[in-house]
């Protein structure tokens, strides 16, 4: 367990806990966070007490409540509001197959801004569920876009806190406001903004949230939350479950299907232990800054990235409107994997996707970073390979 600080660190105190950082500025968060000391440690210690227990489920049970407390307090919610799964696609699936599709409020409003994870399973249902797309990556990110195709018809809207496609922030509570004023349901996923862009899930005031640890929350892959604002409205249980989507999962009864009622009837099987391990480490580690500080340190790093970026005459994917801005920097490039592959010969770690490279930034990035991207990426152009 990490010691709690007195005070919140600075960006400079977090950033030193990352110690590969100096020698391999890390730009790839929005796929995969930075490696901390704290998370080698503490799968290291996982890993040997099975020595000395080989078969601890006491202690992992209570682990994975741990990372369902910490979940919540993250998410500013009440714990027993989360559930916990082990990726976005499972918490979208539990949600709409939660709900009932054989009225005339059968549609499902989405947009260009959703990753597969979640809009495959939109559309992979046998419900007759009607899906809108709201189309256009830039379109998608004004409210206006959204307001005209959320109706009385509308069952459920699922839009991103932030865009994986390129880190920008579409106007998500406006959107809110005005589904709930028809009487929809909304799902976000905040996936590409939960650890670095400041937010609460009751703030937000959306019924369904689901985000993981594997990215700025500092974790690994494995392990999801979902939060579930009134589990009231589900109107059928979850068939894809397991013993420990039951009252009693210690009960141990294979003919006895009931359900909890709060968040926890929507999940399934065993939990993926080391990724509750890692997550909770990702938790105390975000639990050492001051999430406004943070986003403040991002944000002034944003700016200077892009800044950096257009005098080295690249075309970024940038909005206009500096509140649609999220914590990266998207590149348009003809072909970024090769660009990442040679910034990653480097030493220095980006996230291609589609047409961008992604460059996403953290509260242990500093501008040392930026300039050790310049400088290759001055390189790289050098070499005729961007």
């Amino acid at each position: 367990m990490l010691s709690p600080v007195s005070s919140p660190l600075s960006p400079e105190q977090f950033r030193a806990q990352f110690p590969a950082l100096e020698e391999s500025p890390h730009f790839a968060s929005c796929s995969q966070g930075a490696l901390s000391d704290h998370l080698a440690h503490t799968m290291q210690r996982m890993t040997a007490g099975l020595l000395s227990e080989p078969a601890p489920w006491g202690l992992w049970v209570r682990k994975v409540e741990d990372y369902r407390r910490l979940a919540g307090r993250h998410l500013g919610v009440d714990s027993e509001n989360v559930a916990v799964l082990s990726c976005a696609s499972e918490g979208a699936f539990q949600v709409v197959s939660s709900l009932k599709w054989d009225s005339d409020r059968n549609q499902l409003v989405t947009s260009d801004l959703e990753f597969p994870s979640v809009g495959n399973v939109w559309r992979a249902q046998r419900e007759p569920i009607d899906v809108v797309n709201v189309a256009g990556v830039e379109a998608a990110l004004h409210a206006e876009s959204w307001i005209p195709l959320i109706t009385e018809r509308t069952k459920l809207v699922s839009i991103p806190l932030v865009s994986y496609i390129n880190g920008t922030r579409p106007e998500i509570e406006k959107v809110i406001a005005h589904a709930h004023s028809v009487g929809a349901l909304v799902f976000v996923d905040a996936y590409q903004g939960a650890g670095v862009v400041p937010f609460s899930a009751k703030d937000l005031a959306c019924d369904f949230l689901v985000t993981g640890n594997l990215k700025y929350l500092l974790g690994l892959p494995g392990i999801a939350m979902l939060y579930v604002r009134e589990c009231d409205v589900v109107e059928r249980d979850a068939q894809l479950t397991g013993w420990f989507g039951r009252v009693n999962p210690f009960g141990f009864d294979a003919e006895r299907v009931d359900y909890p009622r709060n968040a926890r009837r929507f999940e399934t099987g065993t939990y993926p232990i080391p990724s509750a391990y890692a997550g909770i480490a990702g938790f105390e580690m975000i639990s050492q800054i001051d999430p406004a500080e943070s986003w403040s340190h991002i944000v002034e790093l944003r700016e200077q990235l892009a800044d950096e970026l257009s005098q080295l005459g690249f075309r970024i994917d940038y909005p206009s409107d500096p509140a649609l801005r999220g914590p990266e920097v998207a590149v348009l490039a003809n072909d970024p994997d090769a660009i990442a592959a040679q910034l990653a010969a480097r030493g220095i770690g980006t996230s291609p996707r589609g047409q961008r490279l992604r460059l996403s930034l953290h509260a242990y990035s500093a501008s040392r970073d930026i300039e050790k991207l310049s400088d290759a990426l001055r390189s790289v152009q050098g070499e005729g390979l961007a």
